[in-house]
């Protein structure tokens, strides 16, 4: 372990903290320590409410840990010219440098009692943590997402990487293939292919960026292809396997896609499964998450939950902004609502492709009139 990744994680997650007491009853309780939970924990406690944090794997949760800080960070060393090894080491670096920010230290020194642990759910108002039980008025679940693997025959056996585990690579890959063209898969497609990796783009729709405008995304496509990724749109990939040939990804018009490593881009999974959601009384969906209404209130009324558990949206501003709702609907009566937010979103690759608003597509499928208007840059 690098000192660089050894500094990460004892300000993470320390392997020699032990967790506090708990108090006699917590104002507020926070499963998840992710941009949503740290946000809604240091802002109770700073508003002099007693408040506990549960969290399970790494302070910080997917934003700094494998998702913003990282993927941002290889992205700027792919387009500044760098070694992939030192594109990495700067990752590293990078990450290190930032977790202090969202270090266990950190919160403990604001008056939050962090729990490092599984939490789940006794009753609507006991939280079990590494044999302590919590017992709280209020809580917040923001307990976030992972990335989805799909269910696909011998996926399994090859030990794709995802989000999760592509920034613990050491060695460059030389062929890298990616499943599925979302955000994830262009940035990390692009930055992989700028490092020297051999890159092909598996994505099951007609267009990469499914969720964004369709000639917008073509820019984003042409510019891929430039920089030596190859696509495969309309890609329906029927299973995978290890061969003489590397770890392959079989297509269903027969096509054997060959390389070195799989990259899982396909979507996320919410974190809902050990929270013993039932007993607190709060209906989940296992593809919506968590059922919340405007004001994030689950079908519990103290229980309220924010972040990529219960967004339709699963970004980090996100989380911020029902963050911040959350926490003030489960201290005070203003009824704080999320059903008005409008969230922008920008994917980074280059070009970046920025989005505010709805779409031409969703437009047509509410029968709304709109008009389109293109104007040129540069």
């Amino acid at each position: 372990m690098s000192e660089d990744d050894a500094l990460w994680r004892r300000l993470v997650f320390p392997p020699d903290y032990r967790n506090p007491t708990p108090a006699a009853r917590y104002h507020l309780t926070v499963i998840g320590a992710g941009p949503a939970g740290l946000l809604t924990a240091i802002a109770a406690a700073g508003l002099g409410a007693r408040v506990a944090l549960i969290e399970r794997h790494a302070m910080g949760g997917d934003c700094l840990n494998v998702g913003c800080v990282p993927s941002k960070t290889l992205l700027a060393g792919a387009a500044g010219g760098l070694t992939f090894a030192s594109a990495m080491q700067r990752v590293r670096a990078v990450r290190a440098s930032i977790a202090r920010h969202d270090s266990v230290e950190r919160y403990c020194g604001a008056g939050v009692d962090v729990f490092l642990g599984q939490g789940s759910f006794s009753s609507a108002h006991e939280i079990g943590v590494a044999g302590a039980t919590l017992r709280t008025r209020r809580t917040v679940i923001a307990t976030g997402a992972r990335a989805y693997i799909p269910p696909l025959p011998g996926l399994g056996e090859i030990a794709p990487l995802t989000n999760e585990t592509v920034f613990d690579l050491t060695e460059q890959p030389r062929r890298l293939a990616v499943l599925g063209a979302g955000p994830v898969g262009c940035e990390l497609a692009q930055a992989f292919a700028r490092l020297g990796t051999q890159v092909e783009l598996l994505e099951l729709g007609p267009q990469i960026l499914p969720q964004d405008e369709p000639d917008a995304a073509q820019w984003v496509a042409e510019a891929l292809v430039r920089d030596g990724v190859r696509l495969r749109l309309g890609a329906r990939v029927t299973g995978a396997a290890r061969t003489s040939a590397g770890k392959v990804l079989m297509l269903a018009d027969g096509t054997a896609v060959a390389a070195d490593e799989v990259l899982v881009a396909a979507g996320r999974a919410r974190n809902v499964e050990d929270l013993a959601l039932p007993r607190a009384g709060v209906r989940v969906d296992s593809q919506a998450g968590i059922a919340v209404d405007a004001r994030l209130r689950t079908s519990h009324p103290h229980i309220y939950a924010a972040g990529d558990v219960c967004a339709a949206l699963q970004f980090t501003h996100a989380a911020d902004a029902q963050a911040r709702i959350a926490v003030r609907n489960a201290l005070f009566p203003w009824g704080a609502r999320a059903d008005a937010l409008v969230i922008p979103w920008c994917t980074y690759t280059r070009p970046e492709l920025a989005h505010v608003g709805a779409t031409s597509r969703q437009l047509q499928q509410a029968g709304r009139a709109f008009d389109r208007y293109r104007v040129e840059f540069g």
